[in-house]
């Protein structure tokens, strides 16, 4: 299901750097090496319109399923995305990259307070 597998990775990064700022703190490693940020989300076309996180009636009965996964400064990793009922429009596909960045610039934001980063990190 690309809803577990998109938490699976947005919680993974917090969990790597509470393990690497552990790591720093015992002196094994002098810094964090990680260059950015990772969350995913998962999304649908439902009804013509884009949903962030649908619900399981929602998703088994939407037109295409999307899973997006990005940094924190806003580049791609990946997207997956499969017309499920109905081919889907570049137009719709845009539009959920934008809901997309919306919905993982809210993890991000909650990543960085689970560990305790300022917003500017």
């Amino acid at each position: 299901d690309g809803g577990t597998r998109c938490a699976s990775i947005t919680g993974a990064y917090v969990a790597i750097h509470l393990a690497l700022q552990h790591l720093v703190q015992q002196g094994a490693i002098a810094s964090i090496p990680l260059t950015d940020a990772v969350a995913a989300v998962s999304l649908g076309i439902f009804q013509g319109v884009p949903f962030l996180d649908l619900n399981y009636d929602e998703d088994s009965t939407s037109e295409a399923d999307l899973n997006i996964v990005m940094t924190g400064s806003g580049t791609l990793i990946e997207i997956q995305g499969t017309a499920e009922r109905a081919p889907f429009t570049t137009e719709g596909l845009l539009q959920t990259l934008t809901l997309a960045r919306q919905g993982i610039e809210a993890l991000l934001a909650s990543q960085r307070t689970a560990l305790g980063l300022s917003s500017s990190t």
